[in-house]
């Protein structure tokens, strides 16, 4: 009697992995599939990465960050042969479900994460009004305080009136430099 209920066909599951070991698991994964010809089994092995802006010393970076730290996703068909290559691959700690039953993922849930990974440029979601008052929280005029004059949403760049020395003088600031107030 088989310990793994095999699911109808195809299915992606998360499996829980030591954090910062996701692309070192979905390597060793690929590679065990190949040596234990388990292609026909495990079919895809993936880490969820997403395209970020950040701004570190006053530049800004696009960055891959992966969205679920600690997991990785594999397509596959449960069965005790293709779960026990992917349990005991190293640094793998087990696949989220109950007990040693893994659960697998809806088809809307990975075509959220596959559409989310598929975004080429990052966007910018720039909440702030016209005229709404805001504080400068990088760069040279880090601690100021000023208000929006102009929003430019495709480059994520946004003018503020700061007052320097008596006088308002308009800045343009790349949306990550601001806080509302």
């Amino acid at each position: 009697m088989p310990k793994q209920i095999q699911q109808e066909g195809r299915q992606w599951y998360a499996v829980h992995v030591y954090s910062g070991y996701e692309e070192n698991v979905a390597e060793s994964l690929k590679q065990r599939i190949a040596s234990m010809n388990m292609a026909d089994k495990i079919f895809n092995v993936l880490v969820p990465m997403e395209k970020r802006i950040k701004i570190r010393n006053g530049r800004r970076r696009v960055i891959k960050e992966k969205i679920f730290p600690g997991y990785v996703l594999v397509e596959m068909i449960v069965t005790d042969d293709s779960w026990y290559v992917v349990r005991n691959t190293p640094s793998v700690t087990g696949f989220i479900g109950s007990g040693t039953t893994p659960i697998s993922l809806s088809p809307e849930e990975v075509k959220t994460i596959q559409k989310r990974m598929g975004v080429e440029e990052p966007k910018y979601k720039i909440d702030i009004d016209l005229g709404a008052p805001v504080r400068v929280i990088d760069g040279p005029f880090k601690s100021f305080e000023g208000k929006v004059s102009e929003i430019d949403e495709e480059r994520g760049r946004v003018k503020i009136l700061i007052s320097v020395f008596g006088r308002e003088t308009p800045t343009e600031l790349d949306f990550l430099q601001i806080k509302k107030l």
